[in-house]
């Protein structure tokens, strides 16, 4: 037996030996009386799940409302469920939500989306960080691999399923994720934190906040994780290890009375292993599995001064500067500039207003290769919108509707209109009813517009060569999204909650490949005859769904959270489209099914177990089988502000596949059965 082998088995012999104390422990929890001494804390555990519904959140209408009166299907992660979770990224953090998909693909690459449609550049999924878009307009998606922080510096994660395009602009189609990060009056003192385990075989944060003056605080920190590759289908090294550096700041200071500024901002660099697919020539038949070892650098800075006219009326001025580089096959240089400004003010006593305007511009530069390039190489964008919304308290405490519009302007299509409408019920204290009527468009990326990709190569009897390639359509218009909405929450109980959320959602425009003239080119060598597909806006269709959300505090220590999500996509071409793949693609590459149940229980002695459970139905384009995935952690907090974590991870099966990127940017490595132990100490 190797020692590589020898040392994963004792990795699985120990997660083993976890998972039977915590099982233990949580049978000793559920028989034990509550005269256990209680923890000093703060946590929304502690609260009743009926003041959880009234927790407030600013994602659905860029201002603080009760989650009692917002009109959409919101799920918040609260930094207690990061605490508990276990989970060392924010993808994973994801997968608590009923209705996300969230796939891994690799070691680095995930594929993640709201409602279906999923891939690796979920392009219908906006993704914020404190209000700042991280949605690539290249490929039209996110790099979840530089999507991160330190994790305990996350104050919540609103997720919205369904269109947010009223608010926040194109692109927010099936969902908005917003990562809301902790002021930094909340984080003075030291954190450290360090751990390790067979995967994730070195992690570690040293963070340090403190006061500038009297009006700044501030937190500065630095964060480095290594992760060994995961097998490929073989079994073999999968070539996808990942490396990462990175460092930033906060600041918030105060003024005047009326004026807050907050400025942040990080810088990373990291090394990455790509297995993928590439064309080694013209000639090729087809691409060839290569692993790709990428470099990455990047990083922000963010500033939003807040100005407060009256208890009633208040404004912000954001602006950001993003830069990364991406030395993969197409390296990918882009800096974007964005300024947002936001007006919210108080209308008489029945009506809040809320309205903004927004400029970005973006500059781009890439290299290409053989296998792809965008054209041109240099390119230069720029988004300009407006927004308003007004809600209306037609019955006081009771009837609440919401209307607001977004007008877009984008380089490729011009102008575009997306208005909402919704409605909530509070027909009592603890149950409430809302309903949404909403519009969203999907603008195109560089990729959709000008990006060249050789697909394969081949040669006829008479020696002539062909070569069939992936050419961007700068004419390919906008996607388009009607969706309606209906939801239920309810808290009939302090112990009990309930929010249910169903919809239905019709899909116009959406893109198919489809083939064009061929046209003949001299290089690279040899002459040869290019057949190219491109994109066209010729599938349309239909997606329905449920998605159920509960919380039951069995009892004051223990904590039950179970979920589930339901869909059905149904999608038709057009009668002028030769498309063969789109539609399946469509309808199978999210499951019809996904279920969770997560458990939470505080047991003696500073001691807490969480275990979680997830069921991902079959998918069908990408074919991969049914799975159940089951993470675990047990938590000891020794002393004040000390506490050490066991983690096990996919204990289930040593080995599954979640996602196939069906366009060979990424190739499939597996999951595997993981443990770890991390050290956390504040002070």
């Amino acid at each position: 037996m190797s020692e590589k082998h020898e040392r994963a088995v004792g990795v699985c012999r120990i997660a083993r030996r976890v998972v039977r104390t915590a099982a233990l422990a949580a049978i000793l929890a559920s028989f034990s009386l509550p005269a256990w001494s209680q923890q000093n804390s703060a946590d929304l555990t502690e609260q009743s799940l009926e003041d959880l519904m009234n927790i407030k959140v600013t994602s659905v209408s860029k201002t603080e409302e009760p989650l009692s009166r917002t009109a959409a299907a919101i799920f918040v992660i609260a930094r207690d469920d990061i605490v508990n979770s276990g989970a060392t990224n924010i993808p994973d953090l994801l997968r608590m939500v009923p209705g996300l998909d969230v796939a891994q693909i690799d070691g680095n690459t995930w594929a993640i989306s709201a409602r279906g449609l999923n891939g690796r550049f979920s392009n219908k999924l906006q993704v914020l960080m404190d209000g700042r878009s991280v949605y690539a307009p290249s490929f039209g998606g996110v790099f979840w691999d530089v999507f991160d922080l330190p994790l305990e510096d996350i104050e919540r994660i609103e997720v919205i399923r369904g269109p947010g395009g009223s608010i926040w602009g194109a692109n927010a189609v099936n969902g908005v994720i917003n990562i809301i990060t902790k002021k930094t009056s909340d984080t003075h003192g030291a954190l450290v934190t360090a751990g390790g385990g067979n995967i994730n075989q070195g992690f570690g944060t040293v963070q340090y906040g403190g006061q500038a003056g009297k009006s700044t605080s501030y937190r500065v920190y630095t964060k480095y994780l290594n992760q060994d590759h995961l097998p490929n289908i073989a079994g073999g090294d999968g070539g996808d290890g990942w490396h990462m550096l990175r460092g930033g700041f906060r600041s918030d200071s105060t003024l005047s009375l009326k004026d807050t500024l907050m400025f942040q901002g990080d810088i990373y660099t990291a090394r990455e292993g790509t297995p993928t697919s590439q064309l080694p020539s013209i000639t090729a038949p087809a691409p060839i599995p290569v692993e790709v070892i990428v470099n990455l650098t990047g990083g922000f800075l963010q500033g939003v001064w807040t100005h407060t006219f009256s208890p009633r009326a208040e404004s912000t001025l954001q602006g950001s500067y993003e830069k990364y580089n991406r030395n993969d096959k197409v390296h990918d240089h882009r800096g974007t500039f964005s300024l947002d400004f936001q007006n919210h003010f108080l209308q008489g006593n029945r009506q809040s207003i809320v309205w903004g305007l927004s400029y970005r511009d973006t500059n781009s530069t890439s290299q290409g290769s053989l296998y792809g390039a965008f054209v041109p190489a240099n390119f230069n964008t720029q988004l300009i919108n407006s927004f308003i919304q007004d809600e209306i308290a037609i019955v006081p405490h009771k009837f609440y509707l919401t209307a607001g519009a977004q007008l877009e302007h984008n380089y490729y299509t011009g102008f575009n209109l997306m208005p909402s409408a919704r409605v909530t019920w509070t027909p009592s204290p603890k149950q409430m009813l809302w309903a949404a009527v909403s519009d969203a468009v999907r603008t195109p990326s560089q990729l959709d517009a000008g990006f060249r990709s050789n697909l394969s190569g081949f040669s006829d009897n008479n020696g002539n060569q062909f070569l069939v390639a992936l050419v961007g359509n700068p004419k390919v218009g906008d996607e388009s999204l009607i969706a309606y909405e209906l939801g239920y929450r309810t808290s009939p109980s302090p112990r009990f909650s309930l929010d249910l959320a169903a919809y239905f959602n019709h899909y116009g425009n959406l893109e198919t490949t489809e083939p064009i003239d061929p046209f003949f080119e001299f290089t690279p060598a040899p002459p040869h005859l290019v057949l190219p597909i491109t994109f066209k806006n010729l599938m349309h269709g239909d997606a329905r769904g449920i998605e159920i959300a509960v919380n039951w505090k069995v009892t004051n220590r223990w904590t039950l959270s179970p979920g589930y999500a339901f869909e059905q996509v149904n999608m038709h071409l057009d009668p002028t489209s030769l498309d063969t793949r789109s539609v399946s693609q469509a309808q199978g590459s999210s499951p019809k099914n996904s279920a969770q149940l997560r458990s939470h229980i505080r047991l003696l002695h500073g001691l807490s177990w969480e275990a979680s459970a997830y069921f991902v139905g079959r998918l069908t384009n990408p074919i991969e089988p049914s799975y159940t995935r089951l993470d675990t952690q047990l938590t000891w907090q020794f002393a004040e502000g000390a506490s050490l974590s066991f983690v096990g991870q996919n204990l289930l099966r040593d080995h599954h596949e979640e996602f196939t990127d069906v366009y060979l940017s990424a190739g499939t490595t597996e999951l595997k059965r993981s443990a770890y132990a991390k050290f956390t100490w504040r002070f």
